[in-house]
This record gives structure tokens, sequence and C-alpha cells, in this order.
């Protein structure tokens, strides 16, 4: 388990959802944010894990670093995202629905491969990880809400970042899974 990859998956794949953040945080109590948020992220990481070890019965782990193409494919691709924000009774319900709706295709995509050969103990520390950054990545969007110097930062250049994160992603999928070390070895 790398924890700088799994950081780099994260802030690349809710990157965009970070200004959702902005507006959500607003609208309903830091709270009821984080937990709808930290809803989503164990909901995504779970089915990521699982379909990866559904995966991994049926194929060996060198041929499943071609979901690293998902992470690079995603990356340059036009990007049609709808962020509307849906809306329920329940303030958590909303944002775990909001984030579902925004980051699920994403957050699937990149985790799967990332996650496909770990083992149910460091994918049990990955949740805690990422809980951990979910509710830290909530803070410190609720103290920067209100300066407008990272709000024209994150727009300008917030999608590029985000492109260019999810390609290393995806050569990082190539070279732990060992398909790039398999290729070679048939040259």
């Amino acid at each position: 388990m790398n924890f700088g990859i799994l950081t780099l998956t994260f802030i690349s794949v809710n990157l965009d959802f970070f200004f959702m953040l902005l507006f959500l945080l607003k609208k309903y109590r830091l709270t009821q944010v984080i937990l709808g948020y930290l809803l989503g992220n164990i909901i995504l990481l779970t089915a990521s894990f699982f379909v990866g070890k559904a995966l991994l019965l049926f194929l060996p782990e060198w041929i499943l670093g071609l979901l690293g193409f998902l992470p690079i494919y995603l990356a340059l691709r036009k990007d049609d995202d709808d962020s509307n924000d849906r809306t329920s009774k329940s303030p958590v319900l909303s944002v775990l629905i909001t984030y579902l709706s925004v980051c699920a295709g994403c957050n699937l995509s990149i985790f799967l491969p990332v996650l496909v050969g770990e083992t149910m103990l460091n994918f049990a520390l990955t949740l805690v990880f990422i809980g951990i950054l979910t509710i830290i990545v909530v803070l410190v969007v609720k103290l920067i809400a209100d300066i407008p110097m990272v709000a024209n930062v994150m727009t300008a250049h917030g999608e590029k970042l985000m492109k260019f994160c999810y390609i290393i992603i995806g050569l990082y999928v190539f070279w732990d899974s060992g398909l790039i070390s398999h290729l070679i070895a048939l040259f």
C-alpha cells in the first residue's frame, strides 16, 4: 500500500468535488457534510475493492494492470460531467447523493486499479486513511472557502492538475501491477 499514491488518487478523483464542498458547506452544517462525504467515499472504495477482488479470481494481476488505461482515458477524454446538486430532506443524504452523482464513475475507475491487488488488511487501512483525508479536506475547504485567490487558482488550473494526476495514477498502475515487467520479459 502506497500512501503517496492513495493521497494523489484521493485528491485527483475528488478535485472537482472540492468545488461542490464550497457550496455544500454554505448550505449544511460541517458535521452533515463530513458524514455524507465520508459515506460516499466508503461506498465507492468498497465497491472498487470488491470488484477488483472478483476480477482477480479470473485474471492474473499483471493483466489487471491494463486497468491503468482507465485513469489515463479519463484524463484525455472531454469532460461532460453533470454536477447538479441533488437535494433531499436529509442534509447527509443530499451530500451523499451529490457526491455519488459527481464522483462515482471517476472514483470507481481510478480506485479499482489502485486497490485491485491489496489485502483485506491493507484495504481496511486504506478506508481509515481515506476517511482521515476526507475529514481533513472538508475542514481545510471550510477554512479556505472565503479566500478568493484559492478559488481563482482552482478555476484556472484545477482541471489540468486533475488530468495530470490521473495520468500519473494510470502509469503507476501499469508499473505496480507488474504489467510493465511482464511485457519487458516477453521481449
